[in-house]
C-alpha cells in the first residue's frame, strides 16, 4: 500500500542522522534523484484510485518537503563545519600547503635574456621599436635598392600604403637601428631583440614570424678587430671556451666589408651531423661594417665615424644550445615541451 510506504519511509527521514558529507550524498541518492524513493511513490500514485488520491495527495507532498528540507539542513550542517574547520574527518587542516606549478619560462625568453646579459656586461643598452614598420626605415634607410627581392610581395608581409609609402611588418629590427640614429648622436654601443616577420612556408627549419637580436657600434675609428673581437666574447660566453669560430665574407646591403659567422657545430663538436649538413659548423649570424650610406641617411658624417653591425636568430641559437631540430615547437605552446625547461615553483 502506498500508505503504508510513505510512513515507513517518513520514519527513516525523522530518524536520519548524518556521521559525514557522504551521508548525506548517500541520502540524496535514495531520496531525491530522478531514479529516488520520491519519485518513484509520485510514480505510484498515478495508479490509485481516485479517493485515494484526495487523502494521499496531501500527505504525499508534505513527505516530499520533508525529504527536501532533511537534505537542506543536514548539507548546510557539514557546510558550516568545513568552514569553521570543526570538521576534522575531511581533512587536516593543520597539514602545510602543497605547491602548485605556475609555470616554466620559454626557451626563447631564456636565450634571449642569456645574450642580452652577455652584451649588457660589454656596455651596449636595449633598444626596441614598433614592430609596424614604414619603407624607409625598413628597407631605403638600408640602402635596399628598390628593385631588391626582398620588397617582393612572396617575401614581405605588406599592410597598407600610407601617404604613397609602404607599411609592412619588419623584417627584421635593423629599423630600430636606423631610428636610434636618426633620434641621437654617436657614439651608439645597443642591441636590439624584437620579432621580426618574413613571409615563408611554415617548416621545421623557417617560420612566417621568429626572433632576432641585433647589435650596433658607432664611433670614431671603429673597426673590423673590434667587431671580431666582440663576438668572439659573445660566442666563448654563450657556448665555451673550446667553440672554435670563422668568418666567411658575404653581402648585406646595410654593411660593407659584411661576414657570416660559423661556430663549430655545438651538438656534434665539429664531426658532422643533421644540424650542421655534416659539415661540422653551424652560421649564426651575419655581421660587418656600418655603410657609410646608412650612416649618411640617418645623418651621420660617415667621414667621422664608422661602425659595425650584427644580427642573429634566438631561434637558432635556441636550436644549438638545447638541441631543438622543429622550430614549430617554439610556436606550439605544447605543455610537453615548454615543462622541460626552467619551472618556477611557489
Amino acid at each position: 500500500m502506498l500508505q503504508d510506504k510513505i510512513t515507513q519511509y517518513t520514519q527513516e527521514i525523522e530518524a536520519f542522522a548524518p556521521n559525514s558529507a557522504h551521508d548525506v550524498e548517500a541520502f540524496r541518492l535514495k531520496f531525491l534523484v530522478s531514479k529516488g524513493v520520491v519519485k518513484s511513490l509520485f510514480e505510484e500514485f498515478k495508479t490509485v484510485s481516485s479517493e485515494e488520491k484526495r487523502v494521499l495527495g496531501k500527505v504525499l507532498n508534505e513527505f516530499k518537503q520533508l525529504a527536501e528540507n532533511k537534505f537542506k539542513e543536514a548539507s548546510e550542517q557539514f557546510n558550516n563545519a568545513a568552514d569553521s574547520g570543526q570538521n576534522k574527518s575531511e581533512g587536516d587542516l593543520t597539514l602545510p600547503g602543497e605547491g602548485f606549478q605556475v609555470g616554466s619560462r620559454h626557451p626563447l625568453s631564456l636565450v634571449r635574456k642569456e645574450i642580452v646579459e652577455i652584451f649588457k656586461k660589454l656596455g651596449f643598452v636595449v633598444a626596441e621599436g614598433n614592430e609596424i614598420e614604414d619603407d624607409w626605415h625598413n628597407f631605403s634607410a638600408l640602402n635596399f635598392a628598390p628593385e631588391h627581392p626582398a620588397r617582393d610581395m612572396q617575401d614581405t608581409f605588406f599592410v597598407k600604403k600610407q601617404d604613397g609609402n609602404d607599411v609592412v611588418l619588419r623584417t627584421h629590427t635593423s629599423s630600430v637601428q636606423v631610428r636610434l640614429m636618426e633620434n641621437g648622436q654617436p657614439p651608439f654601443r645597443a642591441i636590439m631583440p624584437g620579432r621580426v616577420y618574413r613571409n615563408e612556408a611554415i617548416s621545421a627549419r623557417a617560420h612566417c614570424f621568429f626572433h632576432q637580436v641585433e647589435g650596433l657600434y658607432v664611433d670614431e675609428e671603429v673597426s673590423f678587430a673590434d667587431l671580431k673581437q666582440t663576438l668572439y666574447h659573445f660566442v666563448k660566453e654563450l657556448y665555451g671556451e673550446d667553440t672554435k669560430v670563422r668568418f666567411r665574407p658575404s653581402y648585406f646591403p646595410f654593411t660593407e666589408p659584411s661576414a657570416e659567422m660559423d661556430i663549430s657545430c655545438s651538438i656534434c663538436k665539429g664531426a658532422g651531423c643533421q644540424m650542421c649538413k655534416q659539415s661540422g659548423w653551424v652560421e649564426i649570424l651575419g655581421c660587418g661594417m656600418v655603410d657609410p650610406n646608412v650612416l649618411e641617411n640617418c645623418g651621420i658624417d660617415s667621414k667621422k665615424y664608422s661602425g659595425y653591425a650584427f644580427g642573429m636568430g634566438i631561434e637558432r641559437i635556441t636550436n644549438l644550445k638545447y638541441e631543438i631540430r622543429d622550430l614549430r615547437l617554439f610556436s606550439e605552446n605544447d605543455v610537453r615541451f615548454l615543462s622541460q625547461f626552467e619551472t618556477e615553483i611557489i
